[in-house]
C-alpha cells in the first residue's frame, strides 16, 4: 500500500508542479486538461489541469486545478520532505520558502539536525526535515 498526497490548486497546478519538479529534481509524468477529458469542461477550466502526476525520484505527488466553487486554501496538513544531506535540505527549504511564508525557520531542533516549516508561493504547507548531522572530517 502507498499513501499519496493529492493537492488542489486555484488554477496554477501546472506552474506549481513545474516548480516542484525543479526544486526536487522530478518530472511531470502525466498531465491532462479538463478540455482533454470526456464530456464538457467546467466553465473557464478548459486549459486547466484535471489531473497531474509528478514523479519525485520514485515518490509521487498528485494534483489538479479545482473549480473556484470547490477550491479551499490548504490547511490541516503538511507535505513532509525528509532529506538526508543537510545542505540539500536547506536548499530545498529555501526554494520552497522563497515568495512564500516561513512558519518555522530552518534550524536545529530537539528531534532533528535541521527542520523548518513554510507555506510555498502556491499555499502548499511544507515541512523539511534532516535528521543526520553532516559527517565530521577525519572521523
Amino acid at each position: 500500500m502507498k499513501l499519496l498526497a493529492h493537492l488542489h490548486f486555484s488554477g496554477n497546478c501546472r506552474e506549481a508542479f513545474n516548480f516542484y519538479a525543479d526544486v526536487f529534481g522530478g518530472q511531470i509524468e502525466f498531465a491532462v486538461t479538463f478540455g482533454e477529458m470526456p464530456g464538457p469542461a467546467p466553465e473557464g477550466m478548459r486549459e486547466k489541469l484535471a489531473h497531474a502526476r509528478l514523479n519525485l525520484k520514485g515518490e509521487y505527488l498528485l494534483g489538479c486545478d479545482a473549480p473556484a466553487e470547490h477550491y479551499q486554501v490548504p490547511h490541516g496538513f503538511n507535505i513532509m520532505s525528509h532529506i538526508d544531506v543537510a545542505t540539500e535540505a536547506e536548499r530545498v527549504f529555501n526554494r520552497l520558502a522563497d515568495r512564500g511564508t516561513v512558519i518555522m525557520p530552518f534550524q536545529q531542533t530537539s528531534w532533528a539536525y535541521r527542520f523548518g516549516m513554510c507555506n510555498d508561493r502556491f499555499g502548499t504547507p511544507w515541512m523539511v526535515n534532516c535528521e543526520a548531522a553532516p559527517p565530521v572530517p577525519g572521523r
